[in-house]
């Protein structure tokens, strides 16, 4: 049997990174929080993000929205996903743990596929709805029971917040996948989103200069937030995709939310409890299920 070649291996290697990188949002998103205020570093994260993101999509020459009907899918795509995502997830992530937090993005894609068949007026085959119901449970040991929880960092409030944030995002991820079927490049969308939203933001940075203090692990996670999980992971994702395929590569995603609890458990001395071991099998068997439906 052949090994892989170094051009097959490629696109692997940057979505794996990709996928490391957004893991650890959760980890790097508690370590910003517990030094700085949650809004400031939601605002923040977004705002130098832009800063990064406008010179690559003018050196790039990406498109911007050509039609109204564009620009309102734009608008709405570039909030949820860059506004009230981050936002939301930064306040939640104040409230709970990395590892609830990991865990409850991970069922992202099921949000994704609801939202999609909604837009589209199609029905879901049984395979999604029994995967769903798989990865409820386990979100419901975690944010309904939190028997996961054994160090009794995880609030209710806190689990909620999160999980409204994933909506937010998946609603974000469908409006805008609605305009790369329009034409545009996923690229278009991603990084004029980021400028649109750090615009949006930069108003209410003279009413967060209160908040502002120097803290190096509070900034080294802001950091990490705009420029990994905002920039460079998107930047090797696309690449990935276009290099490696969707189907394929696509599939890494399934260790993002493992990526995830291991450092919450490694770094930041989360418990690992068997409760919270049978909750992440029970959300990725889940999503794995309703993937293939």
């Amino acid at each position: 049997m052949q090994g892989v070649s170094r051009s097959s291996a490629g696109p692997f290697v940057a979505g794996g990174l990709a996928v490391i990188v957004w893991g650890a949002t959760p980890a790097f998103t508690k370590l910003a929080v517990n030094a700085l205020d949650p809004v400031l570093v939601g605002v923040m994260r977004t705002v130098l993000a832009a800063a990064v993101a406008l010179p690559i999509a003018l050196s790039l020459g990406l498109k911007l929205p050509r039609s109204g009907r564009h620009a309102a899918r734009f608008a709405l795509s570039a909030f949820c996903g860059f506004v009230a995502f981050p936002l939301l997830f930064t306040i939640g992530q104040r409230f709970t743990s990395a590892a609830h937090g990991a865990l409850i993005l991970a069922v992202l894609p099921l949000f994704t596929g609801a939202y999609a068949a909604a837009f589209e007026r199609r029905t879901l085959p049984a395979r999604f709805w029994l995967g769903s119901a798989v990865a409820v449970g386990g979100e419901y040991v975690l944010v309904g029971l939190r028997l996961g929880d054994a160090g009794g960092e995880a609030t209710l409030l806190g689990d909620t917040i999160v999980l409204a944030s994933g909506l937010c995002a998946s609603l974000g991820y469908v409006v805008g996948g609605r305009l790369v079927q329009d034409g545009y490049n996923s690229r278009d969308v991603t990084f004029w989103g980021v400028v649109a939203a750090g615009a949006a933001l930069l108003p209410a940075l003279p009413f967060l200069a209160g908040e502002i203090r120097w803290d190096p692990a509070g900034w080294l996670g802001v950091a990490y937030l705009a420029l990994g999980s905002t920039i460079a992971a998107y930047v090797g994702w696309f690449w990935a995709l276009a290099r490696g395929g969707i189907a394929r590569i696509g599939l890494l995603q399934f260790f993002q939310p493992i990526v995830g609890v291991f450092l919450a458990v490694a770094w930041l001395g989360d418990p690992l409890t068997l409760p919270l071991a049978a909750a992440m099998a029970a959300i990725i068997a889940g999503v794995i299920i309703a993937r293939r439906g």
